[in-house]
């Protein structure tokens, strides 16, 4: 299957690129999502077999100030990539967010579930939800948090320079959620589209996240202690530590659509963790 994937330097990005051939990928300067006709027309000449849109607007609290413009990185041009998509009908699978809830109670979200985000950054990515299920592609949007890998910046890698530099941090204890290993959507996003390419599965909203769901503050402990760093954990809670943008306290998903459709089972990200941890060691 040859695949057009938008993102090239990202987590799941370099990813699937670790993955095998077929795939063609489109850094910024190649198709620049705030010009949402470059990124149809990229496709339409192209003409791929199936699309992954791994690439975004992720600046959650600079988004505040830049709403406009993540709207169109994140609304606007994946709306268009799908009603390319749909002229060539192929699959469209489009990386999406847990941030596009308000964080409310303690239940996993579920994709049927009323979203209500907090944030700029989630007004953003709920807007491309919306206009790809409007576009009437073959479409699998698959909502995810707390994305970790050895590539790029991510909660892994910030904990281990922090860790290494500092004998104790002050971590926030009451946002709970799945983290998630980049390698696991990668392979998640290729099933899913061999199984849309053959007309089997479903369209529509998917939830993955790693297992099991965890603090942030908890998180870092595991973290450094399968790293075997002396950094101590202090929990505090989210209001004591102000940010731009309001992130949601609860971010546990229910993936079980995901597993009943295509056979994707929740991750370990324990698991994948230590694997994270040996690679970024020898780098």
């Amino acid at each position: 299957m040859t695949v057009l994937v938008f993102g090239a330097t990202g987590q799941v990005a370099r990813e699937l690129a670790a993955r095998g051939t077929g795939m063609t990928f489109l850094s910024r300067a190649e198709a620049d999502l705030s010009q949402p006709e470059a990124c149809r027309s990229a496709i339409l000449t192209a003409a791929p077999q199936a699309v992954f849109n791994a690439a975004a607007y992720t600046a959650v609290d600079k988004a505040e100030d830049e709403e406009a413009l993540a709207t169109r990185i994140n609304g606007d041009a994946p709306g268009a990539m799908a009603e390319a998509c749909r002229t060539l009908d192929i699959p469209f699978l489009h990386v999406s967010t847990d941030y596009v809830f308000d964080g409310s109670g303690s239940r996993p979200w579920s994709p049927e579930d009323l979203t209500a985000p907090l944030s700029a950054y989630g007004r953003s990515k709920l807007a491309g939800e919306n206009a790809i299920l409007a576009s009437g592609a073959t479409a699998a949007i698959l909502r995810t948090s707390w994305v970790f890998s050895r590539h790029g910046s991510n909660f892994v890698k910030t904990m281990l320079r922090l860790g290494a530099e500092r004998p104790s941090l002050r971590i926030v204890a009451d946002q709970i959620g799945g983290p998630t290993p980049a390698s696991a959507i990668a392979d998640a996003l290729i099933h899913m589209a061999g199984e849309l390419s053959e007309r089997r599965g479903a369209t529509g909203l998917f939830h993955f996240s790693g297992a099991p769901d965890v603090s942030w503050a908890d998180f870092a402990r595991t973290i450094f202690r399968e790293a075997e760093l002396g950094c101590t954990v202090e929990d505090i809670p989210t209001a004591n530590y102000p940010t731009p943008a309001c992130r949601p306290l609860n971010s546990r998903l229910d993936c079980s659509r995901l597993q009943q459709t295509f056979g994707i089972a929740r991750p370990d990200w324990r698991a994948n963790l230590q694997e994270v941890l040996n690679e970024v060691a020898h780098a």
